[in-house]
């Protein structure tokens, strides 16, 4: 059995269901985060200069051991030259 046949299996189950979609902004913003830092050409290391902050807290952002703040989120925006735009659907 693959990942994608166990996520499938496991998302059946009504409560897993809700737990992934809660998720699903944080991890939305974790992929995109890494995305502009590698087209950068930046290191966490890099991107944690740039903000003000320690390399680990990249780390922690990037695999999901940390939730960010506005302020955070729109401090790693600036030092990737982008604006932090939040928005509910």
């Amino acid at each position: 059995m693959n990942h994608s046949q166990i996520k499938d299996i496991l998302l059946r189950n009504n409560d897993v269901k809700k737990e992934y979609d809660d998720l699903k902004p944080i991890y939305e913003i974790q992929k995109e985060i890494i995305l502009l830092r590698t087209q950068k050409g930046f290191s966490q290391k890099d991107l944690a200069d740039r903000v003000g902050t320690k390399q680990s807290a990249i780390s922690r952002l990037e695999n999901g051991t940390y939730n960010p703040s506005i302020l955070f989120l729109n401090k790693l925006a600036r030092a990737l030259d982008k604006e932090c735009h939040i928005s509910f659907k």
